[in-house]
């Protein structure tokens, strides 16, 4: 069932919907005459990020990233939107904090006004440029969630299991990131020259910004790309050094224990040996094998084995 939330100042109006349906996507069509294959869009999931121009409104479909901050997950959020001289459609699955907070504060008359007296153009920018100014808040996040691992990943008593785990989940967040960010660059980029005849003014310079955020979150995000990437690699160098440190103890104790094992097996035959049958002997050679174990882990610290 769709949900409805309008703004209306003059002859400008701003529709958003929340989960259109199927009925209210054929409205849609009856009443704007929009192109049948945008509304094939509205019913299809997972759309590429484009802008379609047309002679009496523009369609766009944009992505943007959701940071679940429980989950430590970025999520992709898909919005259609229909630009027209005197309207504004956006339409979206699920709620949408950012739209739905921009919305109540066009409750206010002053507001309203600002956002809307410039025409359906400038609220277009306004929308767009909330939605991207949002991601750098994520980067800081993302960010943070680094920086926790890179001094973990130091951290002699930090799980290493927990570090791969998220170190992994860092590096699936960004490659998100990135992947739903690079296409919108396009978009942000075409709308510059596209916006001007539903206004009737040069809103270039307000999209220039939005296009100067974009290509900062990327730049942000290829900065980040680079230290997961060291975190990785730091995170496996300091787990081979610790196999390599196991290992070696490991061995060093199967040395030791090899004299050991073969004075004991010596003494375990079923043979007459030597002084087997005097209690002072035996030890002697207790004494004897406590010096050699004595001797050798000596050997091993001073070569640095252990």
């Amino acid at each position: 069932m769709n949900i409805e939330r309008k703004v209306k100042y003059k002859n400008i109006y701003w529709n958003d919907v929340q989960d259109p349906d199927d009925e209210f996507i054929k409205h849609l069509g009856d009443k704007y005459k929009f192109h049948e294959l945008d509304l094939e869009d509205l019913l299809s999931e997972d759309q590429r990020s484009k802008i379609d121009d047309y002679d009496k409104y523009i369609f766009i479909v944009i992505h943007f990233p959701i940071y679940d901050k429980k989950t430590k997950v970025i999520k992709v959020s898909e919005m259609h939107l229909f630009v027209g001289r005197n309207y504004l459609i956006t339409l979206h699955k699920g709620d949408n904090k950012l739209i739905e907070d921009f919305m109540n504060e066009l409750k206010i008359l002053k507001n309203k006004k600002e956002s809307m007296s410039n025409g359906t153009g400038y609220l277009l920018y306004e929308i767009v440029a909330r939605i991207f100014e949002n991601c750098f808040p994520i980067l800081d996040s993302v960010e943070k969630f680094l920086n926790g691992i890179e001094k973990d990943v130091f951290d002699e008593v930090s799980e290493q299991k927990d570090m791969l785990k998220d170190i992994l989940l860092a590096k699936k967040n960004i490659n998100i990131f990135r992947r739903l960010i690079g296409p919108q660059r396009t978009v942000m980029a075409s709308l510059e020259h596209k916006t001007k005849k539903l206004s009737g003014k040069d809103l270039e310079n307000y999209f220039d910004d939005v296009v100067d955020d974009m290509e900062k979150i990327w730049n942000n995000l290829e900065e980040l790309r680079e230290l997961v990437g060291f975190l990785q690699d730091t995170n496996e160098s300091v787990l081979t050094h610790k196999t390599n440190n196991t290992i070696t103890i490991l061995t060093a104790f199967s040395v030791t224990m090899l004299p050991l094992t073969l004075i004991t097996g010596f003494y375990g035959m079923n043979v007459s040996l030597p002084f087997a049958s005097q209690m002072v002997v035996v030890w002697w050679i207790l004494g004897g094998m406590a010096l050699l174990v004595f001797v050798m882990l000596i050997v091993f610290k001073l070569k640095k084995m252990i």
